[in-house]
């Protein structure tokens, strides 16, 4: 083996937890996956910090909460001050290389010219990263590749050109395939120029790649044969009340989320289970290329030396609570895979589930340590290594925490708040989940009682809930203020100007 892994970092867009076949899903197709988490370890209460994409993969990528790193929404500028994970590996002599997208909107203050194409335009590149093919939402890369195949694709216009369906057929269960062939997909596409890239590396080098699968991201299609793979017959129905109007009076943010078009799941049994069976189909393919990923590791001699780590962005809806897409404080949007494999398992670990709560905040000081470089202290996750080992850490958190931020001039305005207070913090521990708002009531869920959050125990304000309910909710407001506090940044909280010199608190003079 090389003296240090080459690592090897993958998304799978809007991915939600309970779609592996190896965690028990009715209906999921994920060999690949499932493969991957027996040869390696599954942490099966894995979160997202945000939504939607650029907020969650700057925690991802920065190893930083939300309401540090500020970049709130897409186009939400990330301040140029913070490190991230790409900068850090190439400080220590890896190579930082991206297939796809972070979503990152740059900080225009480092940006002298006006016209400069990075400022009009949320799907910047994590500075650090050198972008072997940058795929943002226009796919321009993807369709250049399919116009060398023979398909008539639009110039700018990649998605409307390619997503396009046959109308459906009232006899099929099924949704009708895309234009392009399954060997033609963008996972496909992504897949084969990472093997081509991979093929061109010395191997005596160890590698640093960032790989991105939009899809299953909306829209909700697939190419033949993978739409007609999943019968929409044995598709679980989503989690939900009779009705979005009762979902709607559980909170006010999830009866104004039920009013935008975009957030709202079809209202027709069927349709629904159409879509929910497309979206694990896709999936499917997914899987099916990242399982050629793996191929190409094996191929040019670099699995065994490789630390391949799996997770998502954050989930998907789909239908649960009468939504789709990611947003509000649900679970079906923050709670993702994540699999890590490679040389870093301990043969006592391989095949294991790891039960503790587990972020994507620990994922950038996670391949720091594998790689032996040292964590910067904005980190605020903690590395996972230990559990690779078999091990539980002296110290692990007993809750996972999320963020949303919905500023919104329209959002604030049906809400009747001010546009600073449209956000949200989340505790969840293993019995409980507390939301806590900036401009209204907190919702809170008795996970016991109701694990799919049907039932806000704190719609009656405070002082007319049940005694047991209201004393829940104080302690766990007092919990997320403890969190609140010991996660500020700490990038320079503990250093020290003496007489001696600048004094780091934690390391000893400087």
């Amino acid at each position: 083996m090389r003296k240090r892994p080459s690592v090897l970092l993958i998304t799978i867009d809007q991915w939600r937890a309970d779609s592996l076949s190896c965690a028990g899903h009715p209906v999921a197709q994920t060999p690949n996956l499932d493969g991957l988490a027996a040869r390696g370890v599954r942490f099966a209460r894995h979160y997202a910090q945000a939504t939607p994409c650029g907020p969650s993969r700057a925690s991802l990528l920065t190893g930083t909460y939300l309401h540090t790193h500020r970049s709130g929404s897409n186009g939400t500028p990330l301040d140029d001050r913070f490190t991230n994970i790409a900068r850090e590996m190439n400080r220590g002599g890896y190579h930082s290389t991206l297939f796809g997208y972070t979503d990152t909107s740059p900080d225009p203050r480092t940006i002298d010219d006006p016209r400069d194409p990075r400022l009009f335009s949320y799907e910047g590149v994590m500075a650090g990263f050198d972008p072997e093919v940058n795929l943002p939402e226009h796919l321009g890369a993807w369709g250049d590749w399919l116009r060398a195949l023979g398909y008539e694709v639009e110039p700018g216009r990649v998605p409307e050109t390619m997503y396009r369906q046959a109308p459906l057929d009232p006899a099929s269960p099924y949704d009708p395939p895309t234009v392009y062939r399954a060997e033609h997909s963008e996972a496909a596409f992504l897949t084969e120029r990472f093997g081509e890239w991979l093929d061109r590396q010395a191997n005596e080098d160890p590698l640093f790649a960032h790989l991105t699968f939009i899809r299953p991201h909306p829209p909700f299609m697939a190419p033949a044969p993978w739409n007609e793979l999943i019968d929409p017959a044995d598709v679980p129905m989503p989690a939900r009340h009779e009705s979005p109007a009762i979902e709607g009076e559980e909170h006010p943010l999830v009866g104004g989320a039920l009013l935008v078009e975009i957030a709202r799941c079809p209202d027709d049994d069927n349709d629904m289970r159409r879509l929910r069976a497309t979206y694990w189909s896709m999936l499917a393919e997914v899987d099916h290329q990242f399982g050629k990923v793996l191929e190409h590791l094996e191929r040019t001699g670099r699995a065994e030396d490789t630390v391949v780590i799996v997770t998502a962005d954050h989930g998907e809806q789909l239908g649960d609570h009468w939504m789709i897409q990611k947003l509000g404080f649900f679970e079906s949007s923050y709670h993702i895979p994540l699999i890590i494999a490679g040389p870093l398992v301990d043969a006592s670990a391989l095949g294991t589930v790891v039960d503790e709560f587990t972020e994507n905040i620990d994922l950038m000081p996670t391949v720091l340590e594998a790689v032996g470089l040292d964590v910067p202290r904005q980190c605020e996750g903690a590395s996972v290594l230990a559990f690779l080992r078999g091990e539980t850490p002296t110290w692990w958190r007993d809750a996972a925490h999320w963020e949303w931020d919905f500023r919104d001039p329209f959002a604030a305005e049906a809400l009747g708040i001010r546009l600073d207070q449209c956000n949200l913090a989340v505790l969840r521990t293993r019995s409980s989940k507390y939301v806590h708002f900036a401009g209204m009531a907190p919702a809170f869920y008795d996970l016991v009682a109701d694990p799919a959050e049907l039932h806000n125990l704190a719609k009656e304000p405070i002082g007319r809930t049940a005694p047991g309910v209201a004393a829940a909710i104080t302690e766990a407001a007092q919990a997320m203020l403890t969190w609140r506090l010991s996660h500020d940044d700490q990038t320079l909280a503990s250093w020290r100007i003496t007489e001696d010199g600048p004094l780091d608190l934690f390391d000893g003079p400087r």
